[in-house]
């Protein structure tokens, strides 16, 4: 069974600066793959990789067998238009810290925008989707809301339903809940979880141990720009095995 998302030595430099040195993993269909380590480990930066949203310096990166960002001719490699990186972009969901909502548009309007734009449905196609996947998330009740009359927990499960509404194949999540109040994280992981019961494949940036330990099926550790543990959660999350993993968890934990 061909991998989801597969990194092979991947290096990623601004500058002089490295940020990725050299990361190889695998997720496979239907995972859910949580990464976690110390802020300015890499791990935002790897995950804006995998859609392209920054290019890598060296290495291989593919979704579903495809290259992402270049073509490979011989032993050489092309970068992809921009229209060819947007046309891969559209199986990836992209859940951010900051929702990244319009704030002109209500909710469901938020929802309905890019499969009307990038994928030509109609309105009323678009609409009913919206609608269905509003309450899937909880939020039936706020379809005409405008972002503004949200709460940031709500906000951010319209996020998710937006990234949902392109039918993606893989859904990367980026600190979904660190800009949220603690009593608005729940209902955010419980729409993840349910995500997870459904089989889709999540790649999930977190400080939310207890997320990673139960919806979980792999966590990677990553510190200064490489994979230093990784591993089933229950184990790595309760038994590191590296010195930095323990003292990392022994601080959030």
């Amino acid at each position: 069974m061909n991998a989801m998302v597969k990194a092979e030595g991947v290096h990623k430099s601004y500058g002089a600066v490295q940020v990725l040195k050299g990361i190889d993993l695998e997720v496979a269909p239907r995972e859910v793959f949580c990464l976690i380590g110390p802020s300015g480990s890499g791990k935002s930066t790897f995950l804006r990789c995998i859609n392209h949203l920054e290019k890598i310096n060296a290495g291989r990166l593919y979704v579903d067998g495809e290259l992402v960002g270049y073509r490979q001719k011989g032993d050489k490699l092309y970068e992809l238009k921009d229209s060819e990186v947007a046309q891969n972009r559209r199986d990836i969901g992209m859940v951010f810290q900051r929702f990244n909502l319009f704030p002109h548009m209500t909710a469901v309007a938020n929802i309905m925008e890019a499969p009307m734009q990038v994928k030509g449905e109609s309105k009323a196609v678009a609409r009913e989707r919206a609608l269905k996947l509003l309450d899937r998330v909880g939020l039936a009740d706020k379809a005409e809301n405008y972002p503004s009359q949200l709460s940031g927990g709500q906000q951010q499960r319209v996020a998710i339903a937006r990234a949902l509404a392109m039918e993606p194949k893989l859904m990367l999540f980026d600190e979904p809940t660190s800009a949220l109040d603690p009593e608005l994280v729940g209902d955010v992981l419980d729409v993840m979880r349910g995500l997870a019961e459904d089989g889709m494949t999540m790649i999930v940036v977190t400080h939310e141990m207890g997320f990673a330990r139960e919806v979980g099926d792999s966590v990677v550790f990553m510190d200064q720009g490489v994979v230093v543990e990784s591993g089933n959660p229950r184990e790595v999350l309760t038994n590191p095995q590296h010195e930095r993993t323990k003292s990392f968890l022994s601080k959030v934990l």
